[in-house]
C-alpha cells in the first residue's frame, strides 16, 4: 500500500467564516448579474408577445404599441412592459369590457378582450424559470 503524505492546516473559526463571507459574497454578485440579464429579456419577451396577440383595431395602432422599460437601481432590476401611446384607458376597457354608447351596461355591454392577464402571468413565470436555470449554471 502507498503511503499518502498528507499535510494537515489548522484553520481558526474566524479564518472559516471570513472564507465562508467571500464565497457568499461571490455567489450573491453572480445571483445579482443573472437578474440583471433574464428580467429585461423576459420583459421584451412579453413585450414581444402582447404585441402579437393584442387586438389589431383599424389602424394596428394599439397592438404595435407595446414596449418594456428596464430600470436598473441599487437593489436589482425593475422591468415595465407599457403601452407607448398612451393607450392606458383603452387596455383597461379591452381587458375588462365596458357600456357600449346608449346602452348602459345591461342592454348593451362590449365584452372583455382578455389580452394582458395571461401575458403578464406567463412573464412572471419565465422570468423565475430564466433566472432559475442561470442560478443552476453558477
Amino acid at each position: 500500500m502507498a503511503r499518502v503524505n498528507s499535510s494537515r492546516t489548522k484553520v481558526t473559526p474566524e479564518e472559516l467564516e471570513a472564507a465562508m463571507q467571500k464565497l457568499l459574497k461571490d455567489y450573491d454578485k453572480d445571483v445579482q448579474e443573472v437578474v440583471r440579464k433574464t428580467i429585461p429579456q423576459a420583459a421584451r419577451a412579453g413585450a414581444k408577445q402582447l404585441r402579437s396577440t393584442s387586438p389589431k383595431g383599424k389602424t394596428g395602432k394599439y397592438a404595435s404599441g407595446w414596449a418594456s422599460k428596464i430600470e436598473q437601481g441599487r437593489t436589482g432590476v425593475t422591468a415595465t412592459i407599457y403601452g407607448k401611446h398612451g393607450t392606458y384607458q383603452l387596455a383597461h376597457l379591452l381587458e375588462h369590457g365596458h357600456a357600449v354608447r346608449n346602452g348602459g351596461r345591461a342592454s348593451g355591454f362590449a365584452g372583455a378582450i382578455v389580452h394582458i392577464a395571461p401575458v403578464e402571468e406567463w412573464v412572471v413565470q419565465e422570468a423565475i424559470k430564466r433566472t432559475m436555470e442561470g442560478v443552476a449554471r453558477i
